[in-house]
């Protein structure tokens, strides 16, 4: 697959989605899931044209002013994007990634910050995958507890009460905080997000919205690699 990497002013993550996409490993079975073209697309440009999907990455987008994510959702690639999603192409933000589609109206509900007001990086956060049967998820299994990256100050996804029963009826809340154990508690939740929301669906479900980094968790070296079990999924469903 061909993979474009956005980047915005304040961008920090490209490089190292561009990393973990370029050094995916073969599987057994016979799955195509090698190295991935991947390449930056900047923020000025127009088209997406030729690209099979589409990742926001992590950083502080225009210096997170305003809001984060508030500016570059003006930026002009974001209309080359709308284009992309009526396609059903999938489209993966991580962190200010998630930020960006949410004030572009592209998923539902905001990124408030952090409860306890302090930027939270914690390198060994546990998200639950509450479904394998998305396009973003099928290499995992339900229930399992992945360890995922997590880096930002303003991950405190809320919603009015309609959109989050809307997205729990739905099944579009694919991640959760959690334990290693997979259990919900308080104590897992860094930001204090409502229902321990770590990652969303649109309707359609070709759009992920998540707060931890994927790209962190892709290498050996960087502690573990339960990253690629998304970019696999991509692949195996898209490809």
């Amino acid at each position: 697959m061909r993979f474009a990497v956005l980047t915005f002013p304040g961008t920090w993550s490209d490089w190292d989605c561009v990393y973990a996409l370029r050094g995916l490993h073969e599987q057994e079975e016979g799955r195509n899931l090698g190295p991935q073209e991947a390449e930056r697309v900047a923020h000025r440009d127009s088209s997406l044209e030729g690209f099979d999907a589409v990742i926001i990455p992590g950083g502080f987008s225009y210096g997170d002013h305003l809001r984060c994510g508030a500016i570059a959702r003006f930026a002009p690639i974001m209309s080359a994007l709308e284009r992309f999603i009526e396609t059903g192409r999938p489209v993966l933000g991580s962190c200010n990634g998630f930020q960006i589609l949410c004030e572009a109206g592209m998923l539902p509900g905001a990124l408030l910050p952090n409860a306890s007001s302090k930027f939270r990086c914690e390198p060994d956060q546990y998200v639950l995958v509450e479904t394998a049967a998305s396009g973003f998820t099928s290499a995992c299994e339900d229930d399992q507890a992945l360890k995922l990256p997590i880096s930002h100050g303003a991950g405190n996804y809320q919603a009015d009460p309609d959109t989050l029963q809307r997205l729990e009826d739905q099944g579009r809340i694919l991640f959760r905080y959690s334990t290693p154990d997979g259990e919900l508690s308080d104590a897992a939740n860094p930001n204090g997000s409502a229902n321990h929301i770590a990652g969303i669906l649109n309707e359609s479900g070709n759009i992920l919205g998540m707060m931890p980094h994927p790209e962190r968790a892709s290498d050996p070296l960087l502690g573990g690699e339960d990253g690629n079990l998304i970019w696999r999924s991509i692949i195996e469903r898209w490809a």
